[in-house]
């Protein structure tokens, strides 16, 4: 779940009501102002159900400009979140490429000895 509506008074109880729900992302877009506010209106607010597990920025950075190029960073964010990616660059990386793969290697290996 991703909120952007350019006003903290809206986007607090939208987020602390998705911070309570079983959704694997919450993420909030806007300037990191905006999140500052947002964080000061939490604060003083001393919800219990603020979770700070928030994403903020969201999105990984591609140097995105574009709405279209904002929706795929957001988007790989959300897929190494959920896959257990670190959102760096696989060139001269020594980390696995397809981590499912590894594990069910993994697996399988463990399982035969």
């Amino acid at each position: 779940m991703c909120v952007l509506s350019h006003d903290a008074k809206f986007d607090v109880p939208l987020l602390e009501l998705a911070l309570r729900l079983p959704v694997a992302y919450v993420g909030a877009m806007g300037s990191r102002r905006t999140h500052l506010d947002r964080n000061e209106r939490c604060a003083r607010s001393a919800s219990p159900s603020w979770d700070w597990s928030l994403r903020f920025p969201i999105g990984l950075d591609l140097g995105a400009r574009t709405p279209e190029e904002t929706a795929l960073s957001i988007g790989a964010e959300v897929v190494a979140n959920r896959r257990g990616g670190s959102g760096v660059s696989l060139t001269g990386a020594h980390t696995p490429i397809h981590h499912d793969t590894v594990t069910r290697q993994a697996r399988r290996i463990g399982s035969v000895a």
